[in-house]
């Protein structure tokens, strides 16, 4: 794990604000000679500081803690998503859109062949759902429902309620959806 570059942060943030260094002083009530010393890492800031200089350039705290090698860990590359498939003989699957399931929300997308649905039976999860219909038109089976949503159509499913998907075209269909907290 690299050393966080608290310095490097606050600077990133102040030029970003278009601020120059006693500008930024005048906002915090910090000398422009310790504001100085901060960034060129000379000087370690009290959290008071921090938060001064957190208040003033309006952005959380804990940004000034964040290291940029850690941001490409957050990105998920299309030809690189993790694939989660219900079974060997089955093409139904789901691609994970996050780049894993540790947070508080996860993030899929749903490819369903032609004439499959994502379950035999209906299934619920303890999660809230909202989903996207990104490609062609697909039936929800909801409770004792059946609902035809269209490419373009999206719909918020409520925690603990019965469902599954239901591709009865020729062609494929592809849905977009987050649940939190995650579910598989």
């Amino acid at each position: 794990m690299s050393e966080v570059e608290i310095s490097k942060n606050i600077t990133e943030h102040r030029k970003r604000k278009k601020l120059t260094i006693k500008e930024l002083a005048n906002l915090t009530g910090v000398t422009p000679s310790l504001l100085s010393q901060i960034e060129k890492g000379s000087a370690n800031p009290s959290i008071n500081t921090l938060k001064q200089i957190s208040s003033a350039l309006d952005v959380p705290l804990f940004n000034f803690f964040i290291n940029d090698d850690k941001t490409e860990s957050l990105v998920v590359r299309k030809d690189s998503r993790k694939k989660i498939m219900l079974s060997k003989e089955d093409s139904f699957a789901y691609e994970l859109l996050t780049p894993n399931l540790q947070g508080s929300i996860e993030f899929m997308l749903m490819k369903i062949p032609p004439k499959k649905s994502s379950s035999k039976d209906l299934f619920s999860h303890k999660g809230e759902e909202v989903a996207y219909v990104m490609k062609g038109s697909v039936n929800l089976y909801i409770m004792n429902t059946v609902i035809e949503l269209n490419c373009g159509d999206s719909i918020k499913i409520l925690p603990h309620t019965v469902h599954k998907w239901e591709n009865i075209n020729d062609y494929d269909c592809e849905v977009i959806f987050a649940v939190t907290p995650p579910s598989f």
